[in-house]
């Protein structure tokens, strides 16, 4: 049976970890985007279909394509951040299944109906969007999660004439780097215990 972490640990994930709307004028080298991704592509799917696909946005060039399809309060906070990723999903995420599910290669069959093939494809491409930002807060980076953008627009312009990224959707982007504490806003409450849970 596995130990608790350490408490400092639950800090950084969770109880201190913020998100970033400004960051420091630190680079961050890919070797430390593959160590997020070694790191996130562990856990759970459904039938391990691990169906998120991600996008990495970092040269000057790549930013600029992006810029135009960000709401203008989001502009700034990609702008300013060494990487960030457009999280997206497979839509032929079935071919791999028999690859990533060895035991039962048939399991690609179970999402053959369209409303559970978007369903598994999106719930768990979410859920591997969140490992990445736990991923990355574990490695010591600061992240600053966004739906504000055209999502249509971002396929257009990064997915739809590349054969490796055609069948992708995005679902939304992350900017990673180091935050600048001094632009954070203030902490939002949370919700209790008893008021967002329920035991039977």
């Amino acid at each position: 049976m596995a130990n608790p972490l350490a408490d400092l640990t639950f800090d950084q994930l969770f109880r201190k970890a913020r998100t970033a709307n400004a960051w420091q004028d630190l680079d961050v080298p890919e070797v430390m985007v593959r160590a997020i991704y070694d790191l996130m592509k562990w856990g759970a799917t459904s039938a391990n279909i691990s169906p998120a696909r991600f996008l990495w946005i970092h040269s000057d060039a790549a930013r600029a394509r992006l810029k135009p399809h960000l709401m203008e309060g989001n502009v700034p906070k990609v702008l300013g951040a060494p990487w960030t990723v457009i999280i997206a999903w497979d839509e032929k995420f079935e071919d791999k299944v028999p690859e990533l599910f060895p035991h039962n290669p048939g399991a690609r069959d179970w999402f053959t109906d369209p409303d559970a093939h978007f369903d598994a494809a999106f719930r768990n491409g979410t859920l591997q969007g969140a490992y990445l930002m736990l991923a990355a807060r574990a490695l010591g980076l600061d992240c600053g999660p966004m739906s504000g953008f055209d999502n249509k627009a971002v396929d257009a312009e990064f997915f739809a004439g590349d054969v490796k990224m055609k069948h992708w959707a995005s679902n939304f982007i992350c900017a990673i780097g180091y935050g600048d504490d001094a632009a954070l806003f203030d902490r939002s409450p949370r919700l209790a215990f008893d008021d967002a849970n329920t035991t039977l």
